[in-house]
């Protein structure tokens, strides 16, 4: 699904700001159709934004079931006789969406766009018309959605009961569109770059740009796919006619790791009688990922994971896409020495890959399938293992399915991201869990046969045990030695660490540690360094890195997390997840700066920073 834009042939109008909103804890909207006026008993809430924290109210922030918007929106009066459409960045966890009194859309999943066309509804309508849009979202988890849950009944109330560990936020989290294209229109691209070198040292390097252009409307059988590749200063390096072809640069600018360099391919649709129909443009950097043996190779070169898994999370936005935080993150990333993150546990909005695109960071990207694992909850009484057809069934999978075609389709051209991720902790080590997920990674490789593709493995399904890591390119690993195991007991985790990390280098694949960490609160220090303290964190993580750096296939460590992030209520959590290497605000602790100086060390001396 592209993105909207501005172009000569397209325009975009943002509906963010604030909307009409209401809770609807009795499920009875539909029935007394809310969307058919004005939304009764509204008040005023902000989108994009989670709902749950911006009111000082618990009956807000724990909802369970359904919550309405609604604003209007007027059509611009030179959008007569175009294409509209409507588009949300995400709404969480699903949404019906009507127009005046029309349902125009319907969608699962909590973190990819989705859009309706109105060209219709708008028909025989006076340019400039008013338009009432009402958006009823739910963010009710069961067994098939992705991720699940279980609602329960207590003496207070409906709650939800879902089984990963970062608070459930819902709402309008990323912006709303209505945007308008010509009637004949670039629908889709698809671009897949390519490096060669000749076979002297001194041979000039040549990128190829492969694209494939899906046109469609009123006269697209009259029209032509022209496309023209131009560099960072706006000059044509490559040319073509065809809605498919591939396109040669001769010493292209490669994007690489610390160097987000990015072409514009300008895509045109003509008419016959040469009249523009539509354009559209799309950034392309010129790179190529590979795995080789226990290397992951960015440009045929060798290169190391050194980052975090982050969270979208914030106070009072929730989980609300936000450009202050996205740019300041980004520079906590460089002042740091990382190079990559991983969208941990869900897509994140696609400013966010964009920025990342621009400086170079490299992307582990992750669809929303965590808490798949009965295990990690001390079991479910009554409900056996994870996967089975009363648990996380066929519809579970269909759901993950079509979670993983939405996000390739939306990030497939983004070249800051290298690697698939279909899940986080799952459970792993059933013959259930290896039925679930194989055709899962098959049609992954199916949509994208040009990245590698993993998931994150949890320690209850060791070296031996998981059935599912060997359908991974790249075996990723959530590992708590001397935090969860050996808690406090660096010297044990040490060893146990190292002897697991060896057994799994002998699958011959790249190990990247995609999780790591100790929760500690900010301010709190031992002489001897005990669990919680900011002394422990460091001593912890160094602990991690002796071992990392021991085991040739570790090409990877991402440190759990980024930032302190909110979770439910719980008696092993105060105010949060406290593993953060920066405190919500974004504060530095005493591991931010012992993190600094080994990356930005190895950065200074690694050719792909």
């Amino acid at each position: 699904m592209l993105r909207p834009q501005d172009t000569a042939t397209r325009e975009t109008k943002r509906l963010d700001g604030l909307w009409s909103f209401r809770l609807d804890p009795d499920g009875v909207g539909r029935d007394e159709r809310w969307f058919a006026g004005p939304l009764p008993g509204a008040f005023e809430m902000p989108v994009p934004a989670s709902y749950n924290d911006v009111l000082p109210d618990a009956a807000v922030r724990l909802h369970v079931g359904e919550a309405w918007y609604q604003r209007t929106v007027r059509v611009p009066h030179g959008w007569a006789g175009e294409r509209v459409v409507l588009r949300f960045g995400s709404a969480t966890h699903r949404a019906t969406v009507w127009v005046d009194d029309v349902e125009v859309v319907r969608h699962e999943g909590g973190y990819t766009p989705f859009e309706a066309d109105l060209t219709g509804l708008l028909a025989g309508r006076a340019p400039g018309a008013e338009l009432r849009v009402t958006v009823c979202v739910d963010n009710e988890l069961t067994f098939a959605s992705i991720p699940p849950g279980i609602v329960v009944e207590t003496p207070g109330g409906r709650r939800q009961h879902y089984f990963h560990d970062f608070f459930n936020y819902a709402g309008l989290h990323r912006s709303v569109w209505l945007y308008a294209t010509p009637t004949t229109y670039v629908d889709d691209v698809t671009v897949v770059t390519g490096v060669s070198r000749g076979p002297g040292d001194g041979d000039e390097v040549v990128g190829t740009v492969a694209y494939d252009v899906v046109a469609e409307g009123r006269d697209v059988g009259g029209v032509e796919v022209r496309v023209e590749l131009r560099d960072g200063d706006g000059r044509t390096v490559a040319a073509g006619i065809g809605a498919s072809g591939t396109l040669r640069v001769e010493g292209p600018h490669l994007w690489a790791p610390g160097d987000g360099y990015l072409y514009d391919l300008e895509i045109r649709l003509v008419g016959a009688d040469g009249v523009l129909a539509d354009v559209y443009i799309q950034t392309v950097g010129i790179r190529t990922v590979e795995v080789r043996g226990t290397q992951f190779l960015v440009n045929g070169e060798p290169f190391r994971f050194r980052g975090f898994g982050k969270h979208e999370d914030a106070a009072i936005r929730g989980k609300a896409h936000d450009a202050v935080l996205l740019v300041h993150d980004l520079a906590l990333l460089d002042w740091i020495g990382a190079n990559s993150f991983r969208t941990s546990h869900y897509p994140y909005a696609e400013e966010v890959y964009d920025l990342a695109d621009r400086h170079g960071v490299v992307v582990i990207d992750e669809v929303a399938a965590v808490g798949q694992n009965f295990d990690l909850q001390g079991g479910l009484p009554g409900r056996g293992r994870t996967f089975g057809p009363d648990t996380v069934g066929a519809a579970a999978q269909a759901n993950h399915a079509q979670a993983i075609r939405e996000l390739v389709a939306r990030d497939k051209n983004h070249p800051c991201v290298v690697l698939w991720s279909v899940a986080n902790e799952p459970e792993s080590e059933t013959d259930e869990a290896r039925a679930y997920f194989e055709p899962l990674f098959e049609l992954t490789r199916e949509l994208d046969p040009t990245r590698p593709v993993g998931f994150a493995n949890v320690a209850t399904a060791p070296h031996g045990a998981c059935r599912v890591s060997e359908l991974a390119d790249v075996v990723m690993l959530n590992r708590y030695y001397g935090w969860y195991v050996d808690t406090g007991d660096l010297a044990s985790a040490e060893a146990h660490l190292r002897a697991e990390l060896e057994a799994w280098a002998t699958d011959g694949k790249p190990i990247v540690v995609t999780e790591y960490g100790a929760d500690t609160l900010a301010g709190l220090h031992s002489a001897t360094g005990e669990p919680w303290t900011e002394e422990f964190q460091a001593a912890y993580l160094a602990m991690n890195h002796r071992v990392f750096d021991a085991v040739d296939a570790v090409v990877g460590e991402h440190v759990w997390n980024f930032a302190d992030f909110e979770t439910s209520a719980g008696v092993h959590r105060v105010d949060g997840n406290r593993k953060g290497v920066f405190t919500r605000d974004r504060r530095p602790k005493a591991a931010a700066h012992f993190l600094r100086e080994r990356w930005r060390s190895a950065r200074r001396s690694a050719p792909t920073a």
